[in-house]
């Protein structure tokens, strides 16, 4: 059962509570972006580009940094670039 905490987090070489801090601040930088496009809808001359400008942010730390790494028990992990 521990297992099923550590596996994904070890997969991208990060502690179980370091993967935490990392996910919460993907989430966080979401919920930011999201809020934003709300708003947006309602008076769009405010946050006219918060939703494009978080997307571009994140898809900069999670895509344009990931490190490609060898599979761990027979699973796919790594992810081929451009993707």
């Amino acid at each position: 059962m521990f297992r099923r905490f550590t596996d994904h987090p070890a997969s991208v070489n990060e502690t179980y509570f370091q993967h935490m801090g990392a996910a919460f601040g993907f989430g966080a930088s979401m919920l930011a972006g999201s809020l934003a496009c709300f708003v947006h809808g309602l008076f769009p001359w405010l946050f006219l580009t918060r939703g494009s400008d978080t997307i571009r942010a994140l898809h900069h730390r999670m895509v344009t940094h990931r490190v490609v790494r060898p599979a761990r028990s027979g699973r796919s992990t790594a992810v081929a670039a451009g993707d």
